[in-house]
């Protein structure tokens, strides 16, 4: 099953995370209390709606407590981002993450039940919707508009099997150009290695070649 998000606030960060998670073909609810913003990502996101999310009966109308993920990417206005993470922190959603203005803001996000806190400033939206996807997936670098590098855990489904068993490059052209074991890397992996499920892999490709690498190796089902 697609894992379902929600995307409280479209501003330029709620707005490339929306997209983001809308490519990788997740099920993404946004919201906003923008009617232009709504009607800017109604065909990109599954559903996208007008609403006050610090409203508790709005939010529970809109389903949001089937949500396995919400992230609450409100602009400006600190006190209603704070209130919606109440909010949602009292409805039991499994994961809230809240982008934070300011550490202050951070440390009150923490202290009423954000699982993770972000700056758009140092944290970029493709970045976080890729982390967000997986845990499994722990860095994305964006080398140009349709070229990235990622820096993947191998996990169960690459656990035992060589590069030569996965033949990354021929089944999803990407490249694996380094494999990071406890505290070593290895730049030049041997085909016949086999990776265990703690190995880190560094692969570099085209966005969309990396996108269906991730789906088919990285992101547990």
């Amino acid at each position: 099953m697609k894992r379902e998000f929600a995307v409280i606030g479209l501003g330029r960060f709620g707005g490339s995370i929306c997209r983001e998670l809308s490519m990788e073909g997740m099920q993404v609810l946004a919201i906003d209390n923008d009617e232009d913003k709504v009607n800017e990502y109604k065909n990109i996101a599954s559903h996208a709606v007008i609403a006050d999310s610090t409203d508790e009966v709005t939010l529970k109308e809109l389903g949001i407590k089937n949500i396995d993920h919400v992230i609450v990417a409100i602009g400006d206005n600190i006190q209603a981002s704070i209130l919606t993470t109440v909010v949602l922190t009292d409805l039991g959603i499994k994961k809230i993450t809240v982008k934070a203005q300011n550490e202050y803001h951070e440390k009150i996000l923490n202290k009423i039940g954000a699982d993770q806190v972000v700056h758009p400033e140092r944290d970029m939206g493709k970045r976080i919707a890729h982390n967000i996807i997986s845990s499994n997936i722990l860095d994305y670098l964006e080398l140009s508009d349709d070229h990235s590098i990622v820096e993947v855990k191998a996990g169960e489904k690459m656990q035992g099997k060589s590069l030569v068993d996965l033949d990354i490059r021929a089944n999803y052209g990407c490249n694996v150009v380094a494999i990071k074991r406890d505290k070593s890397i290895n730049v030049s992996p041997s085909a016949d290695d086999l990776l265990d499920s703690e190995d880190i892999l560094i692969v570099i490709g085209a966005d969309n070649d990396i996108s269906r690498f991730e789906k088919h190796l990285v992101i547990d089902e």
